[in-house]
């Protein structure tokens, strides 16, 4: 009884245009369909990843989380009512809107409407991106992954680890409080910032090519204000990336690398180096708060802390031998 990997996010925006922009020419994405509400995005055969809807709020609107089996909708079901949370079994046209098979819907305790799907649909048409690109590391590690800014960190994880099943990969408590969580080999597949707010910080899609996320990096630079934290490398996941304001002012991280785990054997643990090896300047921070991330960056250079080369990275070697 697990969730599987992270499905598809929904988005509310009433910046149309400029989400089709960012979506397909920069991140690379497939726009698919565009009805009159909704636009819709392509990452490979499943039939959407990431949906736009035209809503004022600029905000995220919905997480879908893929369950392995269709009985795993009742067992997480009781269990969120017995923890004392309201579960409404979706409808049959939610379900076709979303292309899956089943689902459920609940909020956590901070009021993020979470839904639960059995057997997304998939397509055989081939995915075309929207700028040349060599594809996503999606299959069984699921879209990406999800970082949502909390006021309480603690009430979170436990929703998260102790109801909802989800495995705690790491956490830091200095600058600022932040817990790692899979579900599946991908390192994380969902965050909290202990940021003493609420809202979306940001999700991350990952390239198979490590050009790839230089040259959206590129792309980016040409727009004033697009880059939020310059390229950088993180010291938990080893993911090279930067990140990129949306049109809704939350992030985007695009990366590549991501450590592969077994999480048959894993152990969580706290780390204390900060969030990135190097890189990662937070231009969106005031000085004073930039300077904290600078400072742990720094600190770990000269104690030299630094991510395995690739040929200790079976998930990243492995790869380059199938070439």
């Amino acid at each position: 009884m697990a969730v599987k990997s992270l499905g598809y996010l929904g988005i509310r925006s009433d910046r149309g245009d400029e989400w089709s922009d960012f979506a397909s020419k920069l991140l690379g994405m497939e726009e698919v369909d565009r009805a009159s509400k909704t636009m819709a995005f392509r990452m490979d055969d499943h039939i959407q990843r990431l949906i736009v809807s035209d809503e004022p709020g600029e905000t995220l609107d919905f997480i879908g989380w893929e369950l392995e089996n269709h009985t795993d909708l009742d067992y997480f079901a009781t269990r969120l009512e017995d923890a004392g949370y309201a579960v409404k079994h979706g409808s049959r046209e939610l379900a076709d809107r979303r292309f899956v098979k089943d689902l459920i819907v609940f909020n956590d305790p901070s009021g993020n409407r979470i839904e639960f799907v059995w057997k997304p649909m998939v397509t055989s048409d081939p995915f075309v991106s929207g700028r040349p690109i060599d594809g996503f590391k999606t299959g069984p590690y699921g879209m990406g992954h999800v970082v949502l800014h909390v006021s309480d960190a603690a009430t979170l994880m436990n929703f998260y680890r102790d109801v909802l099943n989800f495995a705690v990969s790491d956490y830091g408590l200095e600058p600022i409080p932040l817990y790692f969580f899979h579900v599946n080999g991908r390192h994380h597949s969902f965050a909290i910032v202990g940021s003493g707010k609420l809202g979306f910080h940001h999700f991350m899609v990952e390239y198979k090519n490590l050009d790839d996320v230089g040259q959206g990096f590129d792309l980016a630079q040409l727009e004033e204000g697009r880059i939020a934290y310059s390229l950088g490398r993180h010291t938990n996941d080893y993911m090279t990336s930067y990140y990129a304001n949306t049109p809704s002012g939350f992030f985007v991280e695009s990366g590549w690398g991501g450590r592969i785990i077994d999480p048959a054997i894993w152990e969580p643990h706290q780390t204390t180096d900060g969030p990135s090896f190097w890189g990662h300047e937070r231009f969106y921070l005031e000085e004073e708060e930039r300077a904290k991330f600078r400072d742990m960056r720094l600190k770990a250079a000269a104690d030299g802390r630094r991510a395995p080369p690739i040929i200790d990275c079976p998930w990243l070697y492995d790869s380059y031998l199938k070439k």
